[in-house]
């Protein structure tokens, strides 16, 4: 029987992240599984600020580095620095961030970079051994085996499925072709680390049969997107959005808001322009009204939502002009870190099995912290994980309960005020709060956070 020091559900940025932390510690016994049967060039462009990079640093020093290579490149010298800036409906510029690396490194001790979700992954994945990575298995059940000292993680498999020509790492000449169409199969590990993302199949099963059930499942944000690119605008009106919008950037948020008001509950149209113009609108949607919807009915879903909220024509002429074939929504989840409620005690881990990133505290992704805040878990897990290997405590279940705790207890009331920030946006409502925000995010020690948690 072949059991793992550590298994890792979910090879997203994470995941992998995750591993490398424990690589480098010197915990090689491992392996990441995901029900993904095909890595692909798909996902959102992530922004990766002070906070994450600082985290990564600690976790691997050549992931910091490769990372940085593989970003956009925001992060060579330019003048003027690129900025995303904020306006209200009149065009009036009322906030702006600076999109530079080094404007950031300047600023907060670290930089900023931006890097599409396909190459964040790949970089980070390129660090680790090819054998220890195993799509294609889809978590379906988790169970002690106290006999054994361990946890068994079922899975099942579509074997079926073709081989992914982006994938270098599905290239394993080696790896007998499965001949039966499924498969299930079973691994061992004396630890379960859970980044399989806000429907986190993990979470499921650790909070099924118990007090918390009700919390398996992710809640709606009452947030959601609406989305589209590669607008075609008639050159009268690419004029004018050139005028009014993008003469200073190439991307911007506009909204009903001042520099002291910034509502949550008003929409914001964030407009870009590379290459081609699209936008993103951030509305308090009912779930139901977007979901199966059609592309069409999206399209006049978000014009209401412009025309409600007072946005200027030329802007809803955008929104009108959107193919429907281009056109996307995405409702926002959440697992909230905190509940004020007689459930205060829902914790994110069980006996072997800890949840991080969006398994435990998935998010809308307002700040840009999804992904930041789920490298700060990577390096604070594998950094207990280590002290479990140090003090060879694999079979001592309190030890590793307690090694839980002492992460869990430092990252919840943080996440708790980043979900708060989120959700409200305060930060940007006076430069006072902004201050806050930054020094708190942005500006604190890692090393000496690590030290404590050790």
């Amino acid at each position: 029987m072949n059991i793992y020091d550590v298994v890792i559900v979910g090879t997203g940025p994470v995941g992998l992240a995750t591993a490398l932390g424990l690589r480098q510690r010197g915990i090689e016994n491992i392996l990441l599984i995901d029900q993904t049967r095909a890595f692909r060039k798909v996902g959102q462009v992530v922004d990766l600020l002070p906070n994450g990079l600082k985290a990564i640093k600690y976790i691997n020093p050549n992931a910091y580095e490769a990372v940085k290579n593989v970003a956009i490149p925001q992060n060579q010298p330019q003048k003027p620095s690129p900025v995303w800036l904020y306006k209200d409906l009149q065009g009036k510029n009322v906030h702006s961030t600076y999109l530079s690396f080094d404007d950031w490194f300047e600023k907060y001790g670290e930089g900023r970079v931006s890097i599409t979700w396909y190459n964040l992954q790949t970089s980070l994945r390129k660090l680790l051994p090819k054998n220890i990575v195993k799509i294609n298995n889809r978590c379906v059940n988790i169970q002690e085996e106290s006999e054994n000292n361990c946890v068994r993680i079922d899975c099942v498999s579509d074997a079926s499925v073709n081989n992914n020509p982006y994938a270098y790492w599905e290239e394993d000449k080696d790896v007998e072709a499965p001949t039966i169409q499924f498969e299930t199969k079973s691994f061992r590990a004396k630890l379960v680390v859970a980044a399989d993302g806000i429907n986190s199949t993990v979470r499921k099963a650790i909070y099924q049969d118990t007090s918390h059930s009700d919390f398996a499942q992710p809640e709606y944000s009452k947030f959601a997107a609406i989305f589209c690119r590669d607008i075609e605008i008639p050159s009268q009106l690419q004029t004018q959005l050139e005028e009014k919008y993008f003469s200073e950037a190439s991307i911007l948020t506009i909204g009903n808001h001042t520099v002291h008001n910034i509502s949550t509950e008003n929409p914001r149209l964030i407009l870009f322009s590379r290459g081609s113009i699209g936008y993103i609108l951030h509305a308090a949607l009912p779930l139901e009204s977007i979901q199966n919807a059609s592309e069409n009915a999206l399209i006049e879903i978000a014009s209401q939502e412009l025309e409600k909220a007072g946005f200027p024509e030329e802007l809803k002429q955008v929104v009108r002009l959107s193919s429907p074939a281009n056109m996307q929504q995405r409702p926002y989840y959440i697992h909230h870190a905190v509940r004020h409620s007689p459930a205060s005690e829902l914790t994110w881990s069980l006996g072997r099995t800890v949840l991080v990133g969006d398994a435990a505290h998935g998010m809308p992704p307002f700040m840009a912290q999804g992904a930041n805040q789920g490298f700060e878990d990577a390096l604070f897990i594998s950094t207990q994980i280590h002290k479990i290997a140090q003090n060879n405590n694999w079979d001592d279940i309190k030890a590793i309960t307690e090694s839980f705790q002492i992460y869990e207890k430092y990252r919840r009331p943080f996440m708790e005020y980043i979900q708060h920030a989120t959700l409200t946006r305060f930060p940007l409502s006076s430069y006072k709060l902004s201050e806050e925000y930054t020094k708190k995010v942005y500006c604190r020690n890692l090393d000496s956070a690590v030290g404590i948690m050790v």
